[in-house]
């Protein structure tokens, strides 16, 4: 213990050298660092050491939500020296009440402190001493950036051209007040939105501030507010990390960053947008270890799962994923492509644009401007010795029938078209022209899809549908037997931010073009007799298996309606 106690204590210092703030390690982080499991086999961090303190001191534990914190008030009511000396943190206040989270509720001296430096009733909660001093870091640090870049924007004007440029993001520990302000604001949206595993960042200009939204597990975030005349700067450092155009801000721009985390590589790709008061920007995170995922981890069930392997191991012919924004057809058509992918494979996607860069394949980008378009680039493919090809999305006529004689000529093809469900893929393939007999003769089979929230792992309990519920979701049961068909829902806790839900998982409609529907389709059938011919040979749809994964205890009912609303 003494040995970690020490270990401890020196990384902090290191760490907080420049700012004179010594720590001494706390019994919860000597205790997370010795390894320690409990008789469940799980590992005893400072989560579970820190609420049994809590329990002893009879005081309430609270685990920080990052995207609940109160920057103005936090930064209002102490100083960043006076909460990182006493690793104290303000999370509220309610009238007079004002709650501060500490690592140690045994300082009474502190506790007075608080009072005589705050003027409020203080109300004390535990929390652990990292998730502390790392929202001290960031809250502090952020507001600080963007104080200075106000304060330097107003003396020397939003001229920000001499800004260094760099893409590799500075630790948040490694971030000095001596760099330039607004690259820190950067780097600590940046760091956040890793943290929190958000897919997309939005800083958005208002009338009189802007905002910052980041969006996790498919819900939009409010994250931060800002100074009006910081936008501007933030949004040129952001341009100049994504090599855009600095000086035009009238058109959309698009741009791209590379940038490392924890030991891997992540790439965003940022877009630009006039509005109303301002350049409005967007940045879609893409990291590998979502976006290329195994099969298997996607959220097939078994037997949909063999259906799409049998597709993929065709040799020739067309695979659709169909769905709407968002709905996961990147990482699907992404993860596809890596397990096909052998050295012995010539692998090309045509894409608009692309999401992210991979080394084993050969990824061309579209460019309308210069008449390189889908069909342009997949007429130059296919001189080009392909084996396999996906192209981004069929949107046109030319687009389709190239897919169609690309099929025909020997070579397996995957794309992307926006219908609601499978049947009606067939349907959108027709209204682009292509002949009925050589759909029939090159589509081996489409996969809908859409994204549900699964039940959080550690606060999942057990209810019962009501006969309201079995009515929405056209549940076909006996009356009153919904007391029987038991569901699960996450009451909410620390690690899904009292939301119960954690992550998100794929719903799957899988439809193999047989014998039965090739017939159909040469003799122009709609999508309604296409539907029942594909049941009827076991498909299954996405409100069937949206229900099944409900079920089984993967998604809550709530996702499963909402999925079925957007659906309709």
């Amino acid at each position: 213990a003494s040995q970690v106690r020490g270990r401890i204590e020196r990384e902090q210092q290191a760490r907080e050298s420049s700012r004179k703030v010594r720590y001494r390690a706390s019994p919860a982080e000597i205790l997370s660092r010795m390894n320690l499991v409990n008789a469940d086999g799980v590992a005893v961090d400072e989560d579970r050491i820190m609420p049994v303190i809590a329990r002893h001191a009879k005081l309430p534990y609270r685990k920080i939500d990052p995207l609940k914190l109160n920057a103005d008030l936090i930064t209002e009511t102490t100083t960043r020296p006076f909460a990182r000396r006493h690793v104290c943190i303000p999370l509220e206040r309610l009238g007079s009440k004002l709650t501060v989270a500490v690592d140690n509720p045994y300082d009474l001296q502190l506790i007075q402190t608080l009072r005589d430096v705050t003027q409020h009733d203080v109300a004390i909660v535990v929390a652990s001493k990292t998730d502390i001093l790392k929202s001290i870091t960031e809250v502090y640090g952020f507001k600080q950036a963007v104080k200075g870049a106000v304060e330097e924007l107003t003396q020397v004007g939003p001229n920000l051209s001499d800004l260094s440029q760099f893409v590799q993001l500075k630790d948040v520990d490694e971030i000095e007040a001596t760099d330039r302000h607004v690259v820190n604001a950067v780097d600590y949206i940046f760091h956040y939105a890793f943290d929190q595993r958000a897919s997309d960042i939005h800083i958005e200009p208002k009338r009189e501030n802007s905002v910052v939204r980041m969006r996790i597990d498919g819900k939009l975030n409010d994250i931060y507010t800002m100074p009006r005349n910081v936008h501007a700067a933030m949004v040129s450092r952001i341009k100049m990390l994504a090599r855009m155009d600095i000086a035009e801000r009238r058109r959309p721009q698009d741009g791209r960053i590379k940038t490392e985390r924890a030991g891997r590589e992540i790439e965003l790709r940022a877009s630009t947008l006039p509005v109303a008061f301002g350049e409005k920007m967007v940045l879609r995170i893409f990291d590998p270890e979502i976006l290329l995922q195994d099969l298997d981890a996607l959220g097939f069930f078994p037997d949909d799962l063999k259906r799409w392997v049998d597709f993929i191991n065709q040799p020739t012919g067309i695979i659709l994923v169909t769905g709407p924004t968002g709905s996961g057809k990147t990482t699907t058509l992404y993860s596809t492509l890596n397990h096909i992918a052998k050295p012995e494979l010539n692998l090309t996607t045509i894409e608009d644009p692309i999401e992210m860069i991979f080394e084993p394949f050969n990824q061309v980008l579209v460019q309308n401007k210069i008449d390189l378009t889908f069909a342009a680039i997949l007429r130059t493919v296919l001189r080009q010795d392909p084996d396999v090809i996906m192209i981004g999305e069929i949107r046109d006529p030319e687009t389709a029938q190239m897919a169609v004689q690309a099929a025909l000529t020997g070579h397996l093809v995957f794309s992307t078209v926006h219908t609601n469900d499978a049947p009606s893929a067939i349907t959108r393939l027709l209204d682009l022209d292509v002949e009925p007999f050589k759909i029939a003769s090159t589509l081996i089979g489409v996969m809908a899809q859409r994204l549900v929230r699964m039940i959080c792992d550690h606060c999942r309990a057990e209810t019962v549908l009501t006969a309201e519920q079995v009515e929405l979701l056209d549940i076909n049961i006996a009356p009153g037997a919904e007391a029987r068909l038991p569901v699960q829902y996450g009451e909410g806790c620390v690690r899904c931010r009292g939301t119960g839900l954690y992550g998100r998982t794929g719903i799957f409609e899988l439809m193999p073009v047989n014998s039965t529907i090739r017939n159909l389709i040469k003799r122009n059938a709609t999508a309604e007799e296409v539907e029942r011919a594909a049941r009827a040979d076991g498909m299954h749809t996405l409100r069937e298996r949206a229900i099944r994964k409900m079920a089984s205890g993967e998604t809550s009912f709530e996702e499963v309606a909402s999925m079925l609303g957007d659906k309709g």
